[in-house]
């Protein structure tokens, strides 16, 4: 895989709000797709400090720029329950983003 710039990013997204275990699975998606040969955007690691300092808008504002610095997104089993990831979603689609999604 051609690992240039933003086409070489890809942007983790998936439920958090409400899932225990969401940081396992957020980096069990990282290693796998760093396997892969992506460079990988975890805004649950990236994010992880400033949690209880932002407000969910603005962490969903933040996790929109880090998007922006990426040219696919990959999208977690569940994803479709989650607010923000649905909001991801339809902007990787407004993009014109690569989207990957695991099945449920």
């Amino acid at each position: 895989m051609e690992n240039e710039g933003r086409r070489g990013r890809i942007y983790i997204s998936g439920s958090i709000t409400g899932v225990p275990d969401y940081m396992g699975r957020f980096e069990a998606a990282e290693a796998g797709l760093k396997a892969a040969g992506w460079d990988v955007v975890n805004p649950a690691k990236v994010l992880a400090p400033v949690t209880e300092i932002l407000t969910y808008d603005e962490l969903m504002a933040v996790c929109l720029v880090l998007m922006d610095m990426c040219g696919a997104v990959q999208l977690l089993p569940g994803w479709r329950e989650s607010r923000g990831a649905m909001m991801e979603f339809q902007y990787a689609l407004e993009k014109c983003m690569d989207i990957y999604a695991e099945e449920d």
